[in-house]
């Protein structure tokens, strides 16, 4: 056969050939992609047929791809020295489409009316993106078979193509697009090198731009970590995390099920969030055969991991025809799924393995944790091993985990005791903390205002249940001496009630205080003075909230008790004050007293009274 042939595209391939060049993909510089993708595959396919012992066409000529650019010609070349095709193979691959299932896919489409709709990607026809550029199309083709003869393939994306004989044509492909009047910009080296380095930067064969070498860097998330030094790691992070200190940590993973995966991923040495750098975006690439997917891919991790960067790889994901989106989102969340609990696995073994190394870490990111801990249930137990706090079993400074601390729980110990605090000593002198000293009942220490939300969130850790001090049902072990009687007791806390008014909820005698004459408590269940006072201070111009009475416990040991049970008999209007000074005495100690300008007026008259 030696003169020129006329073929008529499949009528398949003419209706795809209208959805591509005119609505399915969102960026015309992804056809430089999908062409350096099949050249790649091509270059992966005589490797593979070298390694298993086929003659091989021009066997000294290594696997590779070479891209021209001709801006006075308005063309660009893309050039492979992989497998080739040969005439059977381009009229396979170029005219028809030969999988099953597209003709149904390809009806679907027309009576959906949703051309750009994600379900394609089953059969690779990233070869027609080209003409969304050009105006004509030109494939010089020399299969790797040392029998075959070269083919030219042409077309102008119309109703068909031409078939001729090309001689002496070296084994490969080349890929000649003369480009539209609108496309021109793609004939500039400086924008096909941009786009070569966004997207292929990791392809494993050598791309060269008008003789020059692009992708220098390795994707070594692909080889045996065993065999990766240090630096090599650490010039890779410089590279894919535009950060030149050295990670904290670093996962490089394999796994094979669910889903096949190859994943290396860093935790940097800092947290730009605190840095004034506003909220972070995940810096994690996804990867199909070391092309790029999706940059910044979202959804590949849970927002509360915004702080990682590096890539991951995966043979699995059907993605569609443009590789832009997941054709199958529970297949994106099953890979969330599997990416977030091996990485939450790993953190646990590094807190085991290195405890400095893990508190660093914590310092830096224990804000993302508690925000998983709130916002993402399915993680929330995994997550509950990694907090750390500190302990009054403990010398100031230390953490300690929840399962640490369960494991020194006592016999007679049935919950887990948490205090919320602004440092160490505010919590060893705060009266909620004074039944737990008394009692020797371990106390977690929480400095962080959210870490409220995060123990109702996480709720129990080992069948434990998580209780805030204030909210424990906790009674002293023994009742001290020199305390008012049952009755007495009752009697003061009636007084107490009728002469403080509105401003308290109820009043009672505490079980709980030592030291301290009396304490409030939120009359809500559910809210803490601290949960009030954040929740205050996000309401910004939002409407006011209930403002919510504090019940008052009073402790009937305490001296001042006892002289104020006697003064109310002799002066109730100095009982009175010393009333109210108490209540606002306790609300300094709860940290919800708003104003202190009328308490200390009062405070000012006691003293002038104690004084005179």
């Amino acid at each position: 056969m030696n003169k020129s042939e006329t073929h008529h595209f499949q009528a398949e391939i003419q209706q795809l050939l209208n959805i591509v060049i005119h609505s399915l993909y969102t960026d015309k510089e992804i056809f430089v992609r999908e062409l350096i993708s099949n050249a790649a595959d091509a270059c992966e396919k005589l490797r593979f047929n070298q390694s298993s012992g086929t003659t091989v066409y021009q066997s000294e000529i290594a696997p590779g791809i070479a891209i021209t650019t001709d801006d006075k010609a308005n063309t660009i070349t893309i050039t492979d020295t992989g497998l080739g095709m040969t005439h059977g193979e381009l009229v396979e691959n170029l005219g028809t489409i030969a999988h099953s299932g597209t003709k149904a896919f390809l009806k679907q489409l027309a009576e959906e009316k949703k051309p750009d709709v994600g379900l394609i990607g089953q059969f690779g026809v990233g070869f027609y993106s080209a003409f969304m550029v050009a105006r004509k199309v030109t494939v010089l083709s020399r299969s790797f078979k040392p029998d075959e003869t070269g083919w030219q393939w042409t077309s102008e994306g119309g109703g068909g193509y031409e078939l001729a004989p090309a001689a002496d044509l070296p084994r490969g492909t080349k890929i000649t697009l003369e480009l539209k009047d609108d496309a021109k910009d793609f004939a500039q080296e400086h924008t096909i090198e941009h786009i070569i380095k966004r997207y292929s930067s990791f392809v494993p064969f050598p791309i060269e731009l008008n003789t020059k070498r692009l992708n220098t860097v390795q994707a070594i998330w692909a080889r045996n970590k065993n065999e990766i030094k240090e630096e090599e790691y650490n010039e890779f992070y410089t590279f894919v995390g535009h950060d030149h200190e050295k990670p904290l940590f670093r996962l490089h993973f394999t796994a094979d099920a669910p889903l096949a995966i190859q994943a290396l991923l860093f935790v940097p040495g800092r947290n730009f969030e605190t840095l004034g750098m506003g909220r972070m975006d995940s810096e994690v690439n996804l990867y199909c055969r070391k092309v790029l997917i999706q940059a910044k891919a979202k959804g590949l991790f849970p927002e509360w991991l915004r702080f990682l960067k590096g890539v991951v790889d995966s043979e699995d994901l059907p993605l569609n025809i443009s590789r832009e989106t997941m054709q199958d989102t529970s297949l994106m969340q099953k890979l969330n799924k599997v990416l977030t609990s091996r990485f939450l696995k790993f953190l646990d073994e590094q807190s085991a393995a290195d405890a400095g190394a893990y508190e660093k870490f914590y310092h830096e990111y224990q804000r993302f944790l508690k925000e998983g801990v709130v916002t993402d249930f399915t993680h929330k137990e995994a997550l509950g091993k990694l907090l750390r706090y500190e302990s009054s079993a403990l010398d100031k400074g230390k953490l300690t985990s929840l399962a640490d601390y369960v494991g020194r729980m006592n016999s007679e110990q049935k919950e887990i005791y948490c205090l919320l605090a602004a440092n160490r000593e505010a919590a060893e002198a705060s009266p909620y903390y004074e039944v737990f000293k008394e009692r020797k009942f371990e106390v977690l220490f929480l400095y962080d205002a959210w870490d409220e939300f995060v123990i109702e969130h996480l709720h129990t850790f080992d069948s434990k249940p998580l209780k805030l001090a204030e909210k424990a049902d906790l009674n002293l072990s023994a009742k001290k001496e020199g305390a008012l009687t049952e009755d007495a007791a009752k009697s003061l806390a009636t007084w107490l009630k009728e002469t403080l008014g509105d401003k308290v909820g109820e009043v009672r005698t505490s079980q709980r205080l030592v030291e301290s004459p009396a304490v409030v408590v939120d009359s809500d269940k559910f809210m803490t003075a601290s949960m009030r006072r954040m929740m205050k201070a996000m309401k910004q111009d939002g409407p006011d909230l209930p403002a919510g009475k504090q019940d008052l416990e009073i402790n009937p040991a305490h001296p001042i008790m006892a002289r104020l049970d006697a003064m109310r008999q002799k002066d109730a209007t100095l009982a009175g004050s010393v009333a109210e000074q108490i209540l606002d005495n306790a609300r300094v100690a709860a940290g919800v007293l708003e104003d202190p300008r009328a308490m200390l007026t009062r405070l000012n008259t006691l003293l002038e009274k104690v004084l005179t």
